[in-house]
């Protein structure tokens, strides 16, 4: 076959995919080989490939890949999620631009909708983990609304209602008045924003007098159903049993006492809203206070708002403070900064709202999760930092609020039979509901007719928390052969920022539905973020387009861009360049290969010893970095992994060894050398292979013809051999010798074709193992062993070793002489500079002491180089 000059990635990566995909080497079914299993973190349907996903899912790729090639059956499980809040805001917006309201519609008629709009984006994600090289098992594919993913859903809540672990609750919820819906604690992200504290002023019943409260949101004064003070403060006493009358609206209300309320904050009086925060429904409950709602589940105000009903909160309070100004209420102002909670999808501004919502209590739940992590390490986090959070999260736990107000998801398996709140049943599918009703309601005139299913639907978490589980058909069907083999999966790869949302729960589910571990480890990346440490994101601009990279540097070249700077658990700064640094490197191991693949070979050419003894050093040192590699896999170190299989490569294969057996201009190799180093490059695409699997691929097949059963993906992974360490030691020295001909030719302008004399007086007793590589690599005429110093010759050393280079005829001596001792002159002026300097006591006695260190060690690096010239004077002279 005629090898290109260059390596096209695009013509190289899509024709491998297809030859994987059409050979089925990505799929897994159950065998007697030991599974290797990773699951997907689902992206959104409605998502596309952003860098976040490339860093997450090329790290899955990488392992999934190496551990295909180390003979386990690897089984990759790809999927999406229906992102309920996300996919169903697009899908109304889309219904609003055709002029089409949500509310209009019947729940059949909006999920149509929503399922076009699946079908018609949902793959797109999936479709781009492709052109980045990611092997899923394909024929896997699940999405958390898929039939049997649901029933498995419903089947859970169902089972967990039975327990007495899910609950419905009047309570004090996190309000999305965007996406209109109630959030979990978790879903809400609490900013820091600047605003006012608004003194007001309110009427006490019956007299002149006037009590003046302070208050951040002065817009819910229509929901205030008290004043609160606290009982030891003495300012107020005089109040105790009186009424209050809210501003505007005329409510009379009385004032309580509470301890709850801080003497010192603002006027040391509190407006009691027991509807809208959650320590005010805690007093009010205490109290016994009215609940008076007054918003809508826009967050625009309903008819309790009187004259500004229909407009929004933020609207009314502009409003309302200049009504308030105009009448003698608002008496001051003051900047005023706090934490305000915001929806993590929708980025609205959350309301609480009481409202009936249902629970799952958690923390009898979290107990085995907690043991897992934190005690026992059947679940390990990667970077261990990792446990303090997983800690605080945990140990805190709250019950879960489970139920969304939407359409898109899976919908709550509650039936109503009745009028009152209580009276439902929970069942599996309509039939069953019927059943169980008739037992409720002691009435057997009930038909499915009669019943009224809850409309609210399930939170996404609570159907991707079972994803390990349900993938695998395991909440359906407990024990079939698939869960029994593929679960517990090996490794999670994922953001710590769903540590707490979806790693820690699904561990919680494990425990409960298998009563064991979902996965062993947890790799933690980190988020990826620009040159300026900032978070990528599309409304910064900084987020490059993920196709275009890869369309630029091929996938292999930002699959190693990527990683080359993506310690776990540590943010990566993305820089573009890395990406072509990938790319480079791709087309240094293309070039070695033609390289090698250009020498001619003569069969009756003997191998030089400086190929055998190069080729056996290589082989150590194949094994050292291949042990590195080993090491740093087991401690989910990627990014050393690949930085060890980069240098192995780049620096000891391409820059040594090669050029070690490279023979003479226009001269043949032998066959005992050329088909070693084709051996040894086969060992190289295969650790290479997880980090850049389309090149090694292609390379793999040039080397030699190959069958199906052949191909790189499924070859065999390195095995350990025995490393001669001190032959690695050996050439260490070896190569720091042939470093120092090479900076003296450079130096002196001696081109490599003119051979030179050699001599060393060997203080160090180096083996002459290298000999030969040194006088190949240096082109030297002679090489011969001194035991002292060579006159008329330049001269340098390695450690006690010192070694001398004869000029004569290769530079003008005179000229030599008179440059070192320049130079000579120059350093010891600098010496006498830094010894004045170190002689100050005052300068020792008051100087950082990393400046003392840093002048000692110019002190010393002085020294050594004016012992090196006057060496190299003396063998001029």
């Amino acid at each position: 076959m005629e090898i290109p000059s260059k390596y096209s990635a695009q013509a190289v990566e899509g024709k491998w995919y297809d030859y994987w995909m059409s050979h089925n080497y990505f799929h897994s079914t159950p065998d007697e080989r030991e599974p290797y299993t990773i699951v997907i973190p689902p992206p959104n349907v409605t998502g596309v490939l952003h860098m976040g996903h490339m860093l997450n899912n090329t790290i899955q790729d990488v392992l999934i890949r190496r551990a295909r090639l180390q003979g386990k059956n690897a089984c990759w499980v790809p999927g999406t999620d229906h992102a309920s809040i996300a996919t169903e805001a697009k899908v109304v917006a889309k219904l609003k631009a055709k002029g089409i309201d949500k509310n209009d519609l019947s729940r059949e008629e909006f999920l149509k909708h929503a399922w076009e709009w699946t079908e018609e984006y949902g793959g797109v994600i999936l479709e781009q983990l492709k052109k980045l090289g990611c092997s899923c098992d394909w024929d896997r594919t699940k999405f958390t609304m898929d039939d049997d993913m649901s029933e498995a859903v419903i089947k859970v809540f169902v089972d967990l209602h039975n327990k007495g672990l899910i609950y419905r609750g009047y309570r004090m919820v996190n309000w999305d008045p965007e996406a209109k819906t109630t959030l979990s604690d978790e879903e809400v992200i609490h900013v820091e924003k600047q605003g006012l504290l608004y003194y007001l002023e309110y009427k006490i019943e019956g007299s002149d007098e006037k009590l003046t409260i302070a208050t951040t949101r002065p817009e819910t004064i229509f929901g205030d159903t008290a004043i609160c003070i606290n009982p030891t403060d003495e300012r107020f006493t005089h109040l105790k049993g009186k009424k209050a009358i809210v501003p505007i609206c005329g409510r009379i209300i009385p004032i309580i006492e509470d301890e709850y309320v801080d003497i010192e904050f603002g006027t040391g009086c509190l407006k009691v809203t027991p509807a809208h925060d959650e320590n005010d429904k805690v007093l009010g409950d205490k109290h016994k206070l009215e609940v008076v709602d007054i918003f809508n589940d826009d967050a625009t105000l309903n008819s309790f708002g009187m004259h500004f009903e229909g407009q929004d909160r933020f609207v009314v309070r502009n409003l309302v403070t200049k009504e308030l100004e105009a009448s003698g209420v608002l008496t001051k102002t003051e900047n005023h900064v706090n934490k305000v909670g915001t929806s993590e999808r929708t980025k609205a501004i959350i309301e609480p709202r009481l409202s009936d919502q249902w629970f799952l209590k958690m923390e009898d739940l979290a107990k085995p999760a907690i043991d897992a992590v934190l005690k026992n390490g059947d679940v390990k986090l990667f970077p261990k930092k990792f446990e303090n959070t997983y800690r605080h999260w945990m140990e805190n736990i709250r019950d879960w609020n489970i139920s969304r107000q939407l359409l898109w998801g899976q919908q709550i398996p509650a039936y109503f039979y009745g009028d009152g709140k209580e009276d439902y049943v929970v069942a599996e599918n309509i039939e069953e509901a019927v059943k169980l009703a008739r037992v409720a309601s002691k009435s057997q005139e009930l038909t499915a007719d009669s019943l009224r299913q809850d409309t609210d639907a399930l939170d996404t978490w609570f159907s991707s928390w079972l994803w390990p589980i349900s993938v695998f058909d395991g909440i359906r069907n407990p024990e079939n052969e698939e869960i029994k083999y593929y679960y517990p999966t090996n490794d999670l790869v994922t953001g710590p920022d769903i540590l707490f949302f979806w790693v820690a729960r699904m561990i919680v589910a494990g425990y409960e539905y298998r009563d064991e571990r979902p996965f062993e480890n947890v790799y933690l990346t980190g988020l990826v973020r620009d040159k300026q440490r900032r978070k990528m994101s599309k409304s910064l601009g900084n987020s490059p387009d993920a196709l275009k990279l890869i369309e630029e540097y091929g996938a292999d070249g930002v699959r190693v861009g990527l990683l080359l700077s993506s310690a776990a658990g540590n943010d990566l700064m993305f820089d573009e360049d890395l990406c072509q640094q990938g790319k480079q490197f791709a087309n240094k191991i293309w070039n070695a290969f033609r390289l090698v693949q250009g020498w001619e070979v003569d069969e009756t050419v003997s191998q030089p010893n400086s190929s055998a003894i190069a080729l056996e050093w290589f082989e150590s040192k194949f094994q050292q970095t291949l042990a590195e590699i080993e090491d740093h896999f087991s401690k989910y170190r990627l990014s050393d992994a690949l930085m060890a299989t980069y240098k192995l490569i780049w620096d000891d294969f391409a820059s040594w060894l090669l050029e070690i057996i490279k023979p003479a201009y226009q001269q043949p190799i032998d066959s005992k050398t050329l088909e070693s180093v084709n051996l040894i490059f086969e060992d190289i695409l295969k650790i290479l292979h997880p980090f850049m699997p389309f090149l090694t691929e292609e390379i793999w097949h040039y080397l030699k013809e190959r069958s199906p059963q052949e191909a790189l993906i499924i070859a065999e992974w390195p095995k350990a051999k025995p490393i001669n360490e001190a032959l690695i030691l050996e050439f260490d020295f070896a190569s720091d010798v042939i470093s120092g001909i090479r900076n003296i030719r450079k130096q002196k302008n001696i081109a490599f074709k003119d051979a030179i004399g050699f001599s060393a007086v060997n203080n160090e007793n180096v083996a002459s193992t290298f000999d030969e590589v040194i006088s190949k690599l240096g082109n030297l005429d002679s090489f011969e062993y001194v035991t002292e110093a060579v006159e008329g010759a330049l001269t340098y050393r390695v450690k006690s070793n010192e070694y001398f280079i004869p000029m004569e005829g290769s530079i003008d001596v005179e000229a030599e002489i008179k440059k070192l001792t320049d130079e000579l002159n120059y350093t010891e002026g600098f010496l006498k500079s830094v010894q004045k300097k170190l002689s100050n006591e005052r300068f020792v006695a008051g100087a950082p002491e990393q400046v003392v260190t840093s002048e000692k060690k110019k002190e010393a690096d002085a020294l050594s180089m004016i012992e090196t010239i006057k060496s190299s004077l003396a063998s001029l002279k």
